[in-house]
């Protein structure tokens, strides 16, 4: 792969971050958390991801109750924190090595300065073991360089998912950051209600898994964790139909997960590709053509003809 590939897939050895990335997504759930409690309910939890652009993330505008309608923005290039009114009033926060403790009381002093203060729940789901944010002096680490090539990163997968998003005219969620498991995420829906989800995220009460697997999935995205050494692209299906986990699918690197109980990409796999993102394009589709032929989804209507 040449220069600009490598810059566009970069190399993401949780190793070599994986302090910096439970400190970033520690931060980034402080500031979904303040975009849960502003923005109203979407379908699936829609109105809680964080959404990429050409700095980082943002929350994009969000009412408030009685101030002006705001937005947060992580600008992972100057590594700037900034919390913008519509007003034009703005207060921000360098982005460095800084407790999560600090972090979020940072945040909450900047919006009540801005007359937008947000009162959250300060402890963080999807985590075992998880410390409320105000008490969290562990996680303290920011490594500006291995920030910004998750950010790179994700902006590549996000080009690949648009992609696959395409192909498909049936109900489909944007490609958004999910801050509860730290993922990019892209979800299909077959148009059918699906049963009560069991539950069982930490910190996450049954109402959060009913709403967001209320209907018929296929979803996909990227976690920069799990049985990889540089993370995981995923794909599963809710609820899994039978002979899902054992489709044959493509590439040759993806395999089933029975512990995770989802199909799963070694990110390390597409970076390296002579063609990445063919590589990832290949294993979206062939994971979504193995959900929804084994649960019979009605494709004649759902996929997009090719053209």
């Amino acid at each position: 792969m040449d220069a600009q590939g490598m810059q566009r897939w970069p190399a993401l050895p949780v190793a070599a971050w994986e302090d910096s990335r439970d400190t970033f997504h520690l931060y980034t759930q402080v500031v979904g958390k303040v975009r849960l409690a502003n923005a109203p309910l979407a379908n699936h939890w829609w109105n809680t991801a964080l959404y990429l652009t050409a700095q980082g993330l943002t929350t994009s505008p969000m009412p408030h109750p009685t101030g002006p309608s705001f937005q947060i923005d992580f600008d992972l290039v100057d590594h700037r924190l900034d919390i913008t009114t519509i007003d034009g009033a703005r207060r921000s926060l360098d982005l460095a090595p800084r407790s999560v403790s600090e972090f979020y009381g940072e945040v909450m002093a900047m919006l009540e300065d801005l007359g937008v203060a947000t009162a959250i729940w300060p402890m963080p789901v999807e985590i075992p073991d998880a410390i409320a944010f105000v008490d969290d002096e562990v996680h303290a680490s920011y490594d500006p360089a291995a920030v910004h090539r998750f950010w790179r990163a994700l902006l590549a997968m996000e080009e690949v998912l648009e992609r696959f998003r395409s192909r498909f005219v049936g109900k489909a969620s944007p490609i958004h950051y999910f801050w509860g498991a730290i993922d990019l995420a892209h979800t299909r829906f077959s148009g059918r209600p699906g049963p009560p989800h069991p539950g069982g995220a930490p910190n996450c009460g049954p109402h959060v898994m009913y709403e967001a697997y209320s209907h018929e999935v296929s979803s996909c995205g990227y976690w920069p964790g799990g049985p990889a050494e540089e993370g995981v692209f995923y794909a599963y299906a809710y609820p899994e139909p039978d002979g899902y986990a054992t489709t044959a699918v493509s590439p040759t690197a993806a395999r089933w997960d029975g512990e995770l109980g989802e199909f799963v990409l070694p990110y390390e796999a597409v970076r390296t590709a002579a063609d990445p993102d063919a590589l990832l394009l290949d294993f979206f589709e062939s994971t979504y053509a193995a959900a929804a032929d084994a649960a019979g989804w009605d494709r004649a209507a759902l996929d997009r003809p090719s053209i």
